[in-house]
């Protein structure tokens, strides 16, 4: 199994934006010598909830800093962008680190983020597929053209060339139905940010592997990116995990405001409509509460023993290829954040690159059943 972090920097009050820029590089620093196979950017813009807003930019300064270590985004929102500036920067990044990066796409759910760019978010979808479109053709074609609704492109190329083919290495984050069946049908592999359970992850994968396959594609298994607490005792693991990853919400509605119920009336996000429910319950401590016990209970979290097993549990159930794990969440505070990272580098790590019971597999046996999954739960990354 491959095993890589990301770089998750959500602002922290009494801490200036560099401060919290400059704790993250050191754990980006830390990922290749601990001997983690990736590291990823996120992308997110003007509300602090994770201060990366170019993660291509992240990414070459990464690559001058690094020989071995994979490069991948988690994602590139496709709609806020230029696709011709899109895989102009692939193609240089793929040439300053080598051919070792790898790349994530999304279309985003913020409306912020959308008003901000002046982009309608109703467009998100079509934007989304063709930008995809012109990507792959600019990166694997020595010359291409594109005419669509949204992007008109006479015939060109782009240059410099890239010297491995990361169009390859492509994937998406699906969490709307809709999104996963445009992914699919685009021959990406899946990125899966792990939010519900694993049972309904795992129904989730086959279907998108499934539409994949009928549309002649032969995707990758899925990089699913978690959180972990990995700590000494399962007490200690568990008490951070309550009460950093509980914390999370606030941020996650200051961003995305779920529970308004906005999005019910936006174009390819009609299946955002039942968050608002669920998010706006948020504010009873009861609810806020079983909300932090289902979404610990679904990332990695106990003693290196215990994340083990859990990880072997995980990819059991979803055929899981690559593992990207989040150490600094939540406002965790940066010298915790480093333990977390190391202990698991140092006891859990070795055995998922190098014991054969996580050598990768298709998940086995028939389709299991769906149970009844929490109620309408998304935390996105």
């Amino acid at each position: 199994m491959k095993v890589g972090t990301a770089l998750n920097m959500l602002s922290q009050p009494g801490q200036t934006d560099a401060a919290v820029l400059t704790e993250h590089f050191v754990l980006g620093d830390l990922a290749e010598p601990l001997g983690f196979d990736s590291l990823m950017a996120l992308e997110h813009h003007f509300t602090g909830y994770a201060m990366s807003p170019a993660p291509l930019q992240l990414l070459a300064y990464f690559a001058g800093r690094t020989k071995r270590i994979a490069l991948g985004t988690a994602v590139i929102v496709l709609p806020w962008h230029d696709p011709i500036r899109v895989a102009e920067q692939i193609a240089l990044l793929d040439i300053m680190c080598g051919g070792r990066c790898l790349f994530g796409f999304g279309r985003g759910a913020a409306s912020v983020e959308y008003e901000g760019f002046g982009v309608p978010m109703g467009e998100a979808r079509g934007r989304f597929a063709e930008s995809a479109q012109i990507i792959v053709q600019a990166l694997s074609q020595p010359t291409f053209e594109f005419s669509g609704e949204f992007y008109k492109i006479p015939r060109t190329a782009i240059r410099p060339r890239p010297i491995s083919h990361p169009e390859r290495r492509f994937y998406a984050s699906s969490v709307s139905p809709e999104s996963a069946e445009l992914m699919a049908k685009l021959g990406f592999s899946m990125l899966l940010i792990m939010q519900n359970e694993w049972s309904k992850c795992k129904a989730d994968i086959d279907r998108f592997y499934d539409i994949a396959t009928n549309a002649g594609h032969a995707p990758h298994r899925p990089v699913i990116l978690t959180n972990v607490s990995c700590a000494a005792s399962r007490a200690e693991a568990n008490e951070l995990a309550f009460q950093y990853l509980g914390a999370k919400w606030d941020s996650i509605e200051n961003h995305y405001h779920f529970g308004d119920g906005h999005l019910a009336g936006v174009k390819g996000y009609e299946s955002y409509e039942a968050l608002a429910k669920t998010y706006s319950k948020l504010k009873d401590p009861a609810a806020r509460k079983k909300a932090t016990d289902f979404y610990v209970s679904i990332q990695i979290t106990g003693t290196p023993d215990d994340c083990l097993q859990k990880i072997a549990e995980l990819q059991r159930v979803t055929g899981l290829e690559h593992l990207i794990c989040e150490f600094a969440w939540g406002g965790l505070p940066h010298h915790l954040a480093e333990s977390n990272m190391r202990l698991f580098a140092s006891d859990v790590l070795p055995v998922l690159q190098h014991d054969p019971a996580f050598a990768v597999r298709a998940p086995q046996g028939a389709r299991e059943k769906k149970r009844a999954a929490h109620e309408n739960m998304f935390a996105p990354a």
